[in-house]
Parts: C-alpha cells; structure tokens; sequence
C-alpha cells in the first residue's frame, strides 16, 4: 500500500511561495488519513458481523434439522463403536474329503490388565504364577508396578483357568472375547494343517494367520467373507490318515529309526488321501522352530515334502521304462552285467555278482547297479536328464502346502558319464517322498503325469504324456516281479497285487562322503499292479532291525517293505478297495464296514 505523506514537499513549496500555512496542509492531509482508516475499519466489522451471523445461523440450522430428525425416530439404546481398523477375526473351516471337521473356530477369551485399576498388584501377580505355571511372578510384579497402563496376560484361556482368574477378585485384571483355531484331532494331519497363530490384536477380537502347511498356504482364502463362512475340502481323509499314522509310529518304532515318512496317493487324480511325517507336533501347541543344528531334527519339519534324500533304487525303473518307451530295450533283452563297471576312475558294483549278463526284467528284480547303468548309457546323459525333467525332478512340487517351495531337489550342476551312471540308480540327485510317489503315479497312469494336490475337487486337468501307454504297462509288470521274486518280498499283500521297488541309499556326510551305518530305505508301489488306483511311497531315516540270526539290517526289503504292506493291509479297506477274488465288504454309510484294529507286523 502506498501512503500519502502528510506534508508534500511539492505542495509545502507552493504554499510558502504563495504565503498559505504548511501546518494547515498537514492538518487537512491528517483528517483526510484518519477517515480511511476509519472507512476500512467499519467495512471490516460489517464483514465479521456478516460472516458470523452465517455461522449462527448454519448452525442453529443443522441442530434444528437433527432435532426435527430425532424427533421423528424411533427410539434406540445407543451402541458404543472402538475406534481403529476393522479386525477381521472370522476363518473357515478346514474339512477332510467326507466334511469331517479339521480345523475351526472357537470362541474363548484373552485376559489383559490396567495396573493403575488394581488394588494389589503384587497378590495379582502371585495369584496368576499359580494359574499359569508359564508366567514368571517377578515379571508381572514388575509390569502391574510400573508405569504401564495395559499389559497382556494371556491370549488365549480355557473356561477353567477364566474362572480362576475371576476369583482373584481383581478389578484391573479383564477379559476379552475372542476366537481361537482349534484343531480337535491334536496330532493327526499335524504337518498338512500346519498351524496358526494371532495377527492383528484387539482387547475384543484377534486376527488368526496360518503359520504353515494349509494354514499359510490358503490363508488369504480361509480370511476372505467372499467365501460366506465355506469351509475348505481337502482330500484327505480322516480315517486313512489315522490309520497310516498308526502304523508309521510303530513301524518307525520296530525298525528303531530316526524319522518316518509316508504318502498314499490316488493315481488318477492325484489326490492325496493320507500323508505322514514322523515325528510330528500338535498345533494346538505348535512348537518353536529350530534355530541352530539339522532342521530334520524338529518336529516342524515335514519330511514327504521338504525331505531331500538320495532315493536309491527306486530311480531304477525310470531308465528302464524310458528305455523301452525309446524302444531300445524290452524286458526279455539281455544286458551285460559284469561287476564290478568302469567309468572314469570310479568302479560300479553290485550288490551280488550277478553274472556276465541280466534280462531287463531281472535287472530291476535282483535290482543291479550296473545293469541299470549300461541301458542308462544306452539313453545318453542328454536324455536321461530331459526325461527326469519331465517328471518333474529338477522343480518343487505344485502341492498346496507353504513348505512346497523349500522342497526344490538337489540337482547336479553338470551331467557327465558318473553322474548320469550314479543318477540311474538313485545317488546324486536328492528328493522327496513326495517327488517320487508322483513320478511313479505317471508311470501307474499310463505314462501321463499326475500333478500332486491336497485340494479336493471334481474336475482334475489331465497331463502331459510322458511315456507310452505300452512302456507304462511293461514298467508295472517289471516292478510286480520286484516284489514276487525280487528284493520287496516283504512288500507282498495276498490279494492286492502290489507292484514297487525298495531303495536304500546312504546319508551323506555334513562334510562331504557317506555314513557307513545310517541310510534312507524307501519302498515305492503301487497297487492293483494290472490298472493301479494308489501310489503308496514309505521313507524310513536311519533303519536297523535285528534280523532272527543277529545282524542288523538296514535295506528297504526288510525296514520299508514291511511297514508298506501293512499299510497297504489297513488303508485298502478303508478306501473301500476289497481283496481280489473276496465278495463285497458290507457297506456301512459310504465306506466298507473293518476293522481297524493294528496288527502288529
């Protein structure tokens, strides 16, 4: 703003020259100031008094508007809102493949404290070291003293243990509702469920996240109110699972190993009807991870799926099948098996001297390293790693599980003559239980692969082919006479048909080379062997049974074979596969009327 002097020295000069009064110049300059001001100040008071009485009236108006809106409304107990983001703390259910229940909710409550609310904070804390062993007494005297304002006691309490706070009598100790996931089988399908854990926390309700398994794998889905409340169908099912579970542990227990793993599989659909890993945990009460040692050796760790092992003689089918699927053998020709083979500066034995030569059937029956070495090398290296490939060796396995991707086998970088001759019989290339139950369902599926799933459903997309419907089929019969005349006699159901292959392999060493004493022995089958309905695969960590004369043995023929046909005794019935030449078992509901009763083996 520009201001006016009040004597211009223009005007001051021309007064002089004409004898006006510079003084009476100022005074009329001065008057003329002071009424501007006086003008501006008075347009500034009309605007407040303008604007403020807009606000009145805005004002009195939205209250006469709610008034009149009240007035006209029903009548309502008022309702108290926390504030804060929403805690979604509602889950499905996760249910086996017949609706019985796995996995749900229960509403219990979680106890919390005010200390400046408490009368004696220190019997509080004596009184709850009683009820919660768990609790340390000098930490809660410390916070109940402090100068915390809220502190949590326990997330979750059983009816007891509320009631028991109740009588302390208390006023700062207070509960909230909320839910908790309860898994009321305890044990069973621990390692396929997973387990759960709290999130987001309020004083009233609390956020329940998967931690593993299932649980972590469909969390987003089981938390997703888009779903209305449907629970999630996996395809296991609950009898065959306890069963399976059952017979593990004590088969685990008479063959005095470390851990145990186990995968029943349909071949058509590859679904999963029962899977065990041994030993497991309760996810009720899910145990803290390891953090330092063999991740093996916790409870956690699922060994179908992120167990990687050298599988052994298993992996001799898979040349052999490839082989006559490329048409460069069939299970008549004659190859030579002279022991011990040459490669390098590395030598091939057998187990036994088995001759100059083998038939291809009797390589996979007397189970010959170095027979199945020469119709590897028939193959090439090149091809011998494609096919593998195709069978889904090199990748984890799509299962539904969070564990799934930390599964992924060990493959060998490169692939010259001795590590093609080493693969061919199962050394070099670690996998799971569950990499090799799905390979061996393609070949039970007429050389179409079959992809793993936990998820039960009606539709299942078919996949590549692999093999030959011809190959496949030669592929049954040469794993039928493994266990007829071969080295799984012990694998022998009367009336199942079982067909498969035993394995055992060393443990490797942490720093480099193999245990003398300790193995992996795996039986992988299939049954009927004619038109197979199931893939069963047992692993078994670190075997030795005494045998009738002393020895330890530790082969899969006398350690996995067994347990497998026991298995295969008491999961076959339950799945409503019935012995052939018996009559049909009476049905009771949807499943054959059996006993389930162990027998022990």
């Amino acid at each position: 703003m520009i201001r006016t002097p009040l004597r211009p020295l223009a005007r001051i000069l021309r007064a002089r020259e004409t004898g006006e009064d510079p003084d009476a110049i100022e005074a009329e300059n001065r008057a003329r100031r002071h009424a501007e001001i006086q003008d501006k100040a008075r347009r500034r008071a009309r605007g407040r008094l303008l604007v403020m009485a807009g606000a009145f009236l805005v004002a009195f108006g939205t209250v006469g508007v709610r008034m009149g809106a009240l007035a006209s409304s029903d009548p309502s107990e008022p309702r108290a809102q926390a504030t804060g983001a929403q805690i979604i703390s509602q889950r499905a259910d996760i249910v086996d493949r017949r609706g019985r229940v796995l996995a749900t909710n229960l509403s219990t409550h979680a106890l919390y404290a005010h200390p400046q609310q408490m009368v004696d904070p220190e019997r509080a804390a004596r009184e709850l070291a009683k009820i919660f062993p768990d609790l340390d007494r000098e930490r809660l005297t410390r916070n109940f003293t402090g100068k915390r304002s809220f502190v949590w006691v326990k997330k979750k309490l059983s009816p007891e243990q509320m009631q028991a706070v109740h009588d302390i009598g208390e006023p700062g100790l207070l509960f909230g509702p909320r839910e908790m996931r309860l898994y009321p089988n305890g044990h069973l399908a621990s390692h396929i469920l997973g387990g759960s854990t709290f999130g987001a926390e309020g004083v009233s309700s609390a956020e329940v996240l998967g931690m593993a398994g299932v649980e972590k794998a469909f969390d987003r889905w089981l938390r997703d109110p888009a779903n209305a409340g449907a629970p999630l169908t996996l395809s296991i099912d609950l009898t065959a699972q306890s069963a399976m579970e059952e017979v593990l542990s004590n088969g685990m227990r008479v063959m005095n190993a470390k851990g145990a793993a186990a995968v029943l599989m349909e071949v058509r659909t590859g679904e999963i009807l029962a899977m065990a890993s041994l030993p497991d945990f309760d996810p009720n009460d899910r145990p803290r991870a390891l953090t330092k040692g063999d991740a093996s050796d916790s409870p956690l760790f699922n060994r179908v799926v992120q167990g990687q092992y050298e599988l052994g003689s298993t992996f001799k089918i898979f040349p052999v099948v490839q082989a006559m699927n490329e048409r460069l053998v069939n299970p008549n020709t004659l190859i030579n098996a002279s022991s011990p083979m040459k490669i390098g500066k590395y030598l091939i034995h057998d187990f036994h001297n088995y001759g100059r030569s083998l038939s291809v059937a009797d390589i996979i029956a007397k189970s010959s390293n170095v027979g199945t070495v020469r119709i590897a090398q028939m193959l090439g290296a090149e091809r011998q790693r494609d096919f593998l490939q195709k069978l889904g060796f090199f990748e984890p396995t799509p299962i539904e599980m969070a564990e799934a991707p930390t599964g992924k086998p060990l493959v060998p970088t490169r692939w010259p003559a001795v590590t093609a001759a080493t693969v061919a019989f199962g050394h070099g290339l670690a996998a799971s239980p569950l990499h090799l139950a799905a390979a061996y369902a393609t070949i039970a599926n007429d050389g179409r692969k079959v992809r793993p799933t936990l998820v039960h459903r009606r539709e299942h997309p078919q996949g590549e082919v692999v093999l030959s419907e011809a190959a496949a089929a030669a592929g049954r019969k040469l794993l039928r006479q493994v266990v007829t005349r071969g080295t799984a006699k012990a694998a022998e159901v009367e009336g199942y048909d079982v067909a498969g292959k035993t394995g055992t392999a060393d443990k490797p060493r942490r720093g480099g080379g193999y245990h003398d004493n300790k193995v992996v022995s795996t039986f992988a089958s299939m049954y009927p062997s004619d038109r197979p309905e199931y893939v069963l695969v047992v692993t078994l960590d670190e075997p030795s049974v005494r045998t009738a004369s002393g020895v330890a043995a530790r082969t899969a023929g006398a350690t996995a074979a067994p347990v497998a046909a026991e298995l295969v005794r008491r999961l076959s019935p339950i799945m409503g596969l019935r012995r052939q030449g018996d009559e049909a078992l009476p049905v009771i509901g949807n499943r054959p009327a059996v006993d389930l009763k162990l027998v022990a083996n």
